[in-house]
């Protein structure tokens, strides 16, 4: 065999060095791509390529990760809609921004000098397109060019249901039934006949509720919303676009038309992991974080109604209806002029317990509220070699800002919060030691490294857990004298401000 030349050696390590990379060394010289933002509401790690439960069936988004880079231990930096979109489109932390729970108010409102990211993309010549929940409330000024209305609480308009005076007293009751009127059809809501454990809403049933319904997608605000937004990304437009698409589903309440319960019908859905002593290691106010039925229902009342199985098997629908709802969005992209130059990011904004810790919904420290799924898709023109790449160092949301500015060859115009993910791309077996803020209300924060998450409670209480042999968050350590250097190395990693929470 002739031996190699030098000047074949060098372009043998050119290609193994330099090619994976070449498109996001390179972006300064590439042509403006467009992006693909596609938010999704309290989903969980319950994704198939995420292995979150073994029943999912997500087969759209199962592809679109395999074309990409999946982030397996991404983290929102507060575990409740309100502040982690805003802390998104902000690129501030909660503490930062003064929104740190739902009743904080709008970002535009608490940081009024405020760029946010669509606004960035705007100020560099994107076009920028919106639909749906994006940030917790309405939107359409962040879109200058075009915004379709978001459809929020109920999966019927509010022109299709109707409600008589005679039937709101039940609400809040021991038996709650309320009469609605889709079309010809007639529901009684709830659909799963628990009463409410929170104070019900004025309009429609409780919102802790699941069950199929008899529209089809295109029915269902989330469908008309994936229709307007396939159909602008079939289209050409006279610039790059910044399009973001905020899905309202697995939100409870969990409706969905009846195809997406029947992928699950003849399955014996398989519950969450969970240890019957589980609370009994953690102090009080740990405690009443987990009992307490702050943003959905309490598990006692969902096991008093043998309900656990059916809200899984409602929950999976409504990933897999999500899941049909991107795929829509996927094959527009594809079939259309589009296909080539368009970055994707999918991400949740939280993720939601369903049973966990004796919880339901979202709103606490442990990684059951805090993980999220997190993809970035490289545009097809310019991808680079290693694809699929499977990231597995804690990145937070808060990097998403910083990230695609980067990857556009914009300049950050104000200080931002969180850390640009290029380098990871570039190489993932870098190790960056990054840690993960999630704060939970004001002086709460949960502290989550490659190995371990550090609860820190307002009044001084506090959790720790290797999350490396104990996944489930089982097992509190915080008393274990062992692990006392470690609880010290992570508690100086809070925020400064993490007794005024503001």
């Amino acid at each position: 065999m002739r031996p190699i030349s030098c000047l074949q050696l060098v372009v043998v390590i050119w290609i193994m060095v330099c090619w994976p990379t070449q498109w996001l060394g390179a972006q300064t010289e590439a042509s403006h791509f467009n992006v693909l933002f596609i938010a999704v509401d309290d989903l969980n790690d319950w994704v198939g390529f995420m292995e979150g439960h073994p029943q999912a069936k997500t087969p759209n988004l199962d592809a679109l990760a395999a074309r990409g880079i999946v982030f397996s231990n991404a983290h929102c930096a507060a575990p409740l809609c309100n502040p982690s979109r805003a802390a998104i489109f902000s690129g501030l932390q909660p503490w930062e921004s003064g929104v740190l729970n739902n009743d904080d108010g709008n970002i535009r409102n608490r940081q009024a000098q405020r760029v946010l990211l669509p606004e960035h993309f705007k100020a560099n010549g994107y076009i920028t397109f919106g639909t749906g929940k994006l940030l917790h409330q309405k939107s359409s000024g962040l879109f200058d060019d075009e915004f379709y209305p978001e459809q929020r609480w109920s999966p019927f308009s509010p022109k299709a249901v109707e409600y008589t005076e005679a039937e709101l007293p039940s609400k809040g009751s021991d038996n709650p039934r309320h009469a609605v009127h889709l079309g010809t059809d007639e529901l009684i809501l709830p659909l799963n006949r628990m009463p409410s454990d929170r104070a019900p809403s004025s309009k429609g049933g409780e919102s802790f509720d699941w069950g199929p319904v008899p529209v089809a997608d295109e029915g269902m605000g989330d469908g008309q919303i994936a229709m307007w937004a396939a159909d602008r990304l079939a289209k050409h437009h006279r610039a790059p676009f910044f399009m973001a698409v905020g899905f309202y589903r697995p939100h409870i309440p969990l409706f969905v038309p009846q195809k997406y319960f029947d992928l699950y019908a003849n399955e014996t859905i398989e519950l969450p992991p969970t240890h019957e002593s589980d609370l009994d290691d953690l102090g009080p106010v740990g405690k009443e974080w987990a009992l307490a039925p702050v943003t959905a229902g309490a598990h006692a009342t969902v096991l008093a109604h043998d309900q656990w199985q059916q809200a899984v098997r409602a929950y999976l629908a409504c990933v897999s209806f999500v899941d049909a709802q991107v795929g829509r969005l996927l094959d527009a992209l594809n079939s259309g002029p589009n296909a080539d130059n368009t970055l994707i990011v999918f991400w949740g904004d939280h993720g939601w317990h369903l049973g966990e810790k004796q919880h339901w919904g979202k709103w606490t420290g442990w990684q059951r509220s805090t993980r999220v799924p997190l993809l970035i898709i490289p545009p097809k023109n310019k991808s680079f070699a290693r694809l699929p790449l499977r990231i597995n160092q804690p990145v937070s949301l808060l990097d998403l800002y910083p990230t695609l500015l980067e990857l556009s060859a914009q300049t950050p115009i104000q200080p931002l919060s969180g850390t640009s993910l290029v380098p990871l791309m570039k190489d993932p077996d870098l190790d960056l030691g990054h840690t993960v803020i999630s704060t939970f209300d004001r002086g709460n924060h949960a502290i989550i490294d490659k190995d371990w998450r550090y609860i820190r409670y307002a009044d001084g209480e506090e959790e720790l857990y290797s999350t490396r042999d104990d996944p489930n968050e089982w097992n509190n350590l915080v008393r274990r004298p062992e692990y006392q250097a470690r609880l010290e190395s992570l508690r100086r990693r809070l925020p400064a401000s993490s007794s005024q929470g503001n």
